[in-house]
């Protein structure tokens, strides 16, 4: 892929343990080989609470945030100014314990923010138990980055509601309501400016309209990679043509150049503080 612009891909995993998912860090690893990648916010979706019909696992299916916190810190240190962690949270089977909140702070130079899928753990982020956690993340000045789609615990507007009570964070809302016309989630960015869009399977016609509604800078590129293999970025599970076709090579006729830069990595250097990276 040869695209005139560097990417920044905000919604990167990991797993294969817990669920039926396969994303391991060499699929992640070819992004920067194959796609020329710049940079990844990668999570540990072993950390699901809840299986694909929100029922929580039984205790011997469950892998801790610790354990899966350790595994993504690892690989992060191994590709350093690659990869930062967003720590996949349990906030209704554990909760910020002290051990978590420990190792989040002794790697804070690989933390660039907190992750919660309401739909996999079957909570609303404005629920009083993901408070510890959103405090923690205005204690270091990360992002919240929360999954929205496919159950009322995850509806865009639960996300803006825990906007709403933490002004001082930023919260990026993923997939602008999965799987629903993206209206509620279009609304929702304009009640808080602490509130921004994720374009995971978000259709390009949805970003036009966040940019021309609210500008260039309240929208980030992310992608769900590896969910659909290696080469999520170019087909889909189908084999078809994958819709990130659209955002590399239409979307840049669609908008300006510097509202394009913005999109795909100018954005995400100051949400995610990547500054050091990105001179």
């Amino acid at each position: 892929m040869n695209i005139n612009t560097k990417i920044i891909d905000t919604h990167v995993h990991v797993g294969g343990d817990v669920l039926d998912f396969k994303m391991t860090e060499e699929m992640v690893v070819r992004l920067f080989d194959y796609y020329n990648v710049d940079y990844v916010i990668l999570s540990n979706c072993d950390c699901v609470e809840a299986d694909h019909k929100q029922q929580i696992l039984p205790a011997d299916k469950q892998i801790c945030q610790v354990d899966g916190l350790k595994r993504v810190l690892d690989f992060a240190k191994k590709y350093e100014g690659k990869v930062g962690i967003a720590p996949f949270i349990k906030p209704v089977t554990e909760g910020l314990t002290d051990e978590l909140k420990k190792m989040i702070i002794d790697n804070r130079e690989y933390i660039k923010a907190i992750k919660i899928h309401p739909y996999h753990s079957n909570i609303s982020p404005a629920d009083e138990r993901c408070f510890p956690y959103w405090k923690l993340a205005e204690e270091l000045d990360v992002p919240v980055v929360s999954h929205t789609g496919g159950c009322e615990a995850a509806s865009p507007a639960n996300l803006a509601k825990a906007a709403g009570i933490f002004p001082n964070v930023n919260f990026v809302m993923v997939h602008m309501g999965l799987g629903t016309d993206n209206s509620e989630a279009l609304d929702m960015l304009g009640k808080h400016d602490n509130l921004y869009g994720d374009i995971t399977w978000v259709p390009m016609k949805t970003t036009v309209e966040a940019i021309k509604r609210y500008g260039s800078h309240r929208i980030v590129f992310g992608t769900d990679a590896p969910i659909d293999g290696p080469d999520t970025y170019a087909v889909n599970k189908a084999g078809q043509p994958s819709m990130y076709h659209e955002y590399f090579y239409e979307l840049p006729g669609l908008i300006d150049r510097e509202a394009y830069e913005c999109l795909m990595w100018k954005n995400s250097v100051s949400l995610f503080r990547l500054q050091k990276y990105f001179q």
